[in-house]
């Protein structure tokens, strides 16, 4: 098991930080590529927030059911048949075997190891060849617990049993999610991308949080949305990114017959990015899965008015996987490699006072949460 960051170590993190973002560095490189920061990030950051799930239509009818990896633990999430939404460690009581796999729909939870049943609240009401045990009472036997929520439209969980409930945590987002896309929870799914990157978590998460490097590197999107427009504001625990759809042709996709001319994105923290793109009402989640120090996992879902794109989303996901993901992986990897050198420790934040999208104010506002998460979590 990878060791924690030693106490100097934590003391230290936050050297050349200022609240000021005209007058920060960036965090510093050591905590992108070690492996004790990233076992810190794990228990410090992962493990006490809030982790996208799936959307609401997964789990809308009794006995549905999602597992998850949540910051290395097993986790399942399951509509009991009352129909209240439950979360828990996905751990038989008896000998920690798994219980559920993958999705789907079950009338009962049943270990695969031993054959102990559980009902879909957690309660054991049944594990064979124990009648003649002494001191063993089923009733007492339930799974572990996992906070969970709905929360415009989507699931997420939290393994932090003091975690404060995600809708108050997280301001007005709800409103301002459902303001823009009142249809949320009418989508369905439609298409997934996925990625294996090479690269820190949180070099991922820096790329998206900012589109400083957007006219040099995304000449597309910049035809795409409307540069001039684009405004980016940082809120307790998330950010806003808003634009207009460019009003000429552009070399991304057609968005001419457009009915959403609003690139409305949302980053909620630590690790979840909601995209609604121009064209028809669509919601895009990207959910960022960190793996190691040097390996991240994406997942790119596209929930629709219809199970099938139609041609303008089909262009739309050409575009993503096939020019803006290409794109933006080439960039965080290499962001990578040169954080593993002698030649980079920090860098110097570029802010813009007015808010816009080529500035890396939202960049220092989650350096400040994943610093604040590393102080409270330091021995």
């Amino acid at each position: 098991m990878t060791e924690l960051p030693s106490k100097a170590q934590f003391a230290a993190i936050s050297h050349g930080y200022s609240a000021d973002e005209g007058n920060s560095l960036s965090l510093s490189a050591d905590a992108y590529t070690q492996a004790e920061w990233f076992a810190a990030d794990r228990q410090a950051i992962l493990a006490k927030s809030w982790q996208w799930v799936c959307h609401v239509e997964k789990l809308r009818a009794p006995g549905s059911f999602v597992t998850v990896d949540i910051a290395g633990h097993p986790v399942a999430v399951v509509r009991d048949r009352e129909g209240g939404l439950r979360a828990f460690y996905n751990v038989c009581k008896h000998r920690a075997h798994h219980l559920l796999s993958g999705e789907g729909n079950t009338t009962r939870i049943m270990c695969p190891y031993h054959a102990w049943v559980y009902k879909l609240d957690g309660q054991l009401v049944r594990a064979p060849e124990t009648e003649h045990l002494d001191n063993f009472n089923p009733r007492e036997i339930c799974l572990d617990q996992v906070a969970v929520e709905e929360f415009a439209g989507f699931v997420y969980v939290n393994l932090d049993p003091q975690a404060v409930p995600l809708r108050e945590q997280s301001g007005n987002l709800e409103t301002e999610i459902r303001h823009w896309a009142p249809d949320i929870e009418q989508l369905t799914f439609g298409h997934r991308l996925t990625y294996d990157i090479k690269s820190n978590w949180k070099n991922v998460v820096d790329n998206f949080l900012e589109c400083y490097h957007c006219p040099t590197a995304h000449k597309d999107f910049c035809d795409l949305v409307d540069m001039d427009t684009y405004k980016v504001t940082t809120y307790d625990t998330y950010s806003s990114h808003m634009a207009e759809a460019g009003k000429g042709a552009n070399t991304a996709y057609d968005v001419s017959n457009a009915t959403v001319r609003t690139h409305a994105v949302w980053w909620l923290w630590p690790t979840t990015c909601l995209m609604r793109y121009p064209g028809r009402s669509s919601m895009i989640v990207l959910n960022v899965i960190p793996v190691g120090p040097d390996r991240t996992l994406e997942t790119y879902d596209f929930f629709l008015e219809t199970p099938e794109p139609d041609p303008m989303e089909l262009d739309a996901i050409r575009y993503l996987d096939e020019v803006l993901q290409v794109e933006d992986i080439n960039l965080v990897e290499s962001v990578q490699r040169g954080m593993s050198t002698p030649a980079f420790q920090q860098g110097r934040i570029v802010n813009d006072p007015s808010g816009s999208g080529k500035s890396e104010h939202a960049v220092h506002h989650f350096h400040g949460l994943v610093l604040d998460a590393y102080r409270r979590f330091a021995p």
